[in-house]
Parts: C-alpha cells; sequence; structure tokens
C-alpha cells in the first residue's frame, strides 16, 4: 500500500492523494489480481472490465483510470483471467469471448467490492474495453441500481444481447472511434435497445485502440465527465427517471 501527492502539469494544483492497494479477488476456484486506488475522500470507484487478450496492465486503461483519479474517482482494475488461462487464450482464443466466464468473474469483483466496508455506501461504476464491455453491462443489468454507471471503449456491447440492453438501467456512454467501421455500427444498433439514459459518443479519425494522438485524452475526458454527472446516490426521483428511460 502508498500514498501519494501528485501534482498537475502546470504545477499549481494538487492532485488528490490516492492511497495503492494490490487486491485478490477470489471467484469460484480462481483467483483474480487487481489494482485499486483509492483518492482520499474518493465519491465513486470505477471498475474495468477488459477487452480481448488484454488485463490489468493495459497502458490505455491505466491512462484512463488516472485521469479518473485526479477527479476523485477510485479504480479497481483487475485481470478477468488467471495468468494460466491467459497463456491459453494467447494460442487459443477461447476465453475472450467466454461471456459466460467473463461475466461472472465480473459480477464476483462487484459483489467482493460491495462486501467491504468502505465501500458498502460507495457509488459503482463499469468502465468496458471491447468483450468486457458486453460483460460489464450484462453484470449492471442484473444489479439494477447498485450500478451508477457504465462507459464503454471501443466496446462490444451487441454480445450483451437485446434483453439485457434493454434491462439496463445504468446511465451508458458508448464511446467509439471514428475509423472504427463495423463497430460503430454495432454500438449504433445496440443503443437502440437501451431504455436507460445513453448516450453515443464518436471520437473522429480515432481507431479501434485510440492510438492517434489526443484520442485516448478524449476518452478519459469524455469517461470522467459521465462518471463524474452519474456516480452519486441514487434517490428515488432518480430512480424513477432511470426506469422511464431518457436518451441524450
Amino acid at each position: 500500500m502508498g500514498v501519494e501527492l501528485k501534482r498537475d502539469v502546470g504545477g499549481h494544483r494538487p492532485m488528490p492523494e490516492v492511497v495503492r492497494t494490490e487486491v485478490r479477488i477470489p471467484s469460484g476456484d480462481a483467483w483474480l489480481y487487481g489494482d485499486l486506488a483509492l483518492p482520499v475522500g474518493a465519491h465513486g470507484l470505477v471498475l474495468f472490465a477488459h477487452g480481448s487478450g488484454s488485463g490489468r496492465h493495459s497502458a490505455r486503461n491505466r491512462q484512463v483510470a488516472q485521469a479518473l483519479q485526479n477527479v476523485g474517482m477510485g479504480t479497481l482494475l483487475f485481470d478477468l483471467l488467471t495468468a494460466a488461462e491467459e497463456q491459453t487464450d494467447v494460442h487459443t482464443g477461447e476465453h475472450r469471448f467466454n461471456m459466460a466466464l467473463l461475466t461472472k468473474r465480473m459480477q464476483d469483483a462487484t459483489l467482493w467490492v460491495t462486501a467491504q466496508a468502505q465501500f458498502k455506501a460507495m457509488p459503482i461504476g463499469y468502465f468496458g474495453a471491447s468483450t468486457g464491455s458486453a460483460a460489464a453491462l450484462i453484470v449492471a443489468a442484473r444489479l439494477g441500481e447498485r450500478v451508477s454507471a457504465v462507459v464503454s471503449r471501443g466496446g462490444r456491447p451487441d454480445l450483451a444481447g437485446p434483453v439485457v440492453l434493454a434491462a439496463l438501467q445504468a446511465p451508458t456512454l458508448l464511446i467509439v472511434g471514428g475509423a472504427d467501421h463495423g463497430v460503430i455500427e454495432l454500438n449504433q444498433a445496440a443503443l437502440q435497445f437501451m431504455r436507460c439514459e445513453k448516450q453515443l459518443s464518436v471520437v473522429q479519425h480515432a481507431s479501434h485502440l485510440f492510438e492517434e494522438t489526443g484520442a485516448l485524452e478524449e476518452v478519459s475526458a469524455l469517461a470522467a465527465g459521465w462518471f463524474t454527472d452519474h456516480l452519486q446516490k441514487t434517490d428515488p426521483a432518480q430512480a424513477g427517471m432511470r426506469r422511464q428511460g431518457h436518451s441524450t
């Protein structure tokens, strides 16, 4: 565990103190390893669901996580697959589209988090990428109002299925690259099934991995804004609005 104090690029405004802890999360017979970063006074916690062939060390997701920490959000990046499963998946690809397995791992991680005293009353959000987005959406639909918001980056929400998408209550932001042809259309189609508060944001000229200059920074800003707006305790009036559905 460690505590750090950072300053912004200009050196004028101190960034939040962040307590960083490595955690082990039980899921059936497996242990999932994760990196928990909790700013002092955090007003929400975002769990990251990584995509195909990726894990908690993903540089792209770590950049997004840092942006969230800078605005006072806690983050939990963890491996949906064990080290042995990852090795197998590199050669066979058999686990990356195993939605039953990925969904179970995502749900187990969420239940582990919410069982911790410090997170019992804290709003929870999901940030998913690629196939991890589908796992995040499925679990969000299952857990209802316990999940306050979802953001998908270059995701495959179509893999969650129309019934799940229609059952979502959590405000959901789908982010896709303007040059990610095929994935844009899948996200547009998925959006039509959603009845929750929803938005599709296209990062112009960005490809699937958002490797272009400034693309990931835009993703980070969009995600930080969405979670800042929605990671808050839900009162009855807000819950009613969610059930009625609102689109932006």
